[in-house]
């Protein structure tokens, strides 16, 4: 039965891939030269993230945030740097739109956990790497229940809980909550530092290693 569920999402996943680039294909268009007029290029911003057990795979987005300054920390900064056409985009979740084409390639789900830095991979306890058990979602129920509102510790068990429940009904209730929350513009919040939500020290870790590396070079 589990065999037959996960063939049915992969056809649910294809199916809605290729219907989501032919009706939001305007708005992708739209969107891309919006950018491109407002902030030039690059219009995507594409990095690279952990997958289905742990595997790294590139992941597409409208870009949103203006380029960094040299030397800045890019990751601690989304408040300072994100235009107001990109404030737009994220509000409606218009810069999700491009993961299509990673649906299509079975990087990802329709739903699952959403797939974050490769660098919180070391920060995981042993219970919450299991959210890299499922390929990863576009929508998910940790974005239902809170999105980035929310602690990260709480995020991660909510991924976990997902993995654990998983049935093509709570993929299909987690489907329509988000088209409801998409149309509301709900829980999108765009945070001046992770610190606010990070209860983990997922910041501690990347910003160690991000020194860490300019010190290399």
């Amino acid at each position: 039965m589990k065999s037959v569920n996960s063939k049915l999402k992969r056809l649910i996943d294809i199916t809605t891939g290729i219907l989501g680039i032919i009706f939001f294909g305007l708005i992708i268009f739209l969107t891309a030269i919006s950018i491109y007029i407002t902030m030039g290029r690059p219009i995507f911003f594409v990095q690279t993230r952990p997958g289905l057990k742990e595997k790294l795979f590139k992941l597409w987005k409208f870009r949103t945030m203006k380029i960094p300054s040299s030397g800045e920390k890019w990751l601690f900064s989304d408040k300072e740097r994100i235009t107001s056409i990109g404030r737009i985009i994220r509000k409606y979740s218009i810069d999700e739109l491009p993961q299509f084409w990673n649906l299509l390639k079975g990087d990802l789900s329709l739903v699952g956990p959403r797939p974050l830095l490769k660098e919180y991979l070391s920060v995981y306890t042993r219970r919450q790497k299991h959210r890299h058990d499922v390929k990863p979602g576009i929508t998910g129920w940790a974005q239902i229940n809170g999105r980035n509102k929310i602690m990260l510790s709480e995020r991660r068990e909510l991924d976990v809980w997902y993995v654990e429940n998983w049935s093509i009904a709570l993929d299909i209730k987690i489907i329509f909550i988000s088209m409801w929350q998409v149309i509301r513009g709900k829980d999108v919040k765009v945070i001046s530092k992770m610190s606010s939500v990070d209860d983990q020290g997922f910041e501690d870790s990347l910003n160690k290693k991000y020194w860490s590396k300019k010190n290399d070079n």
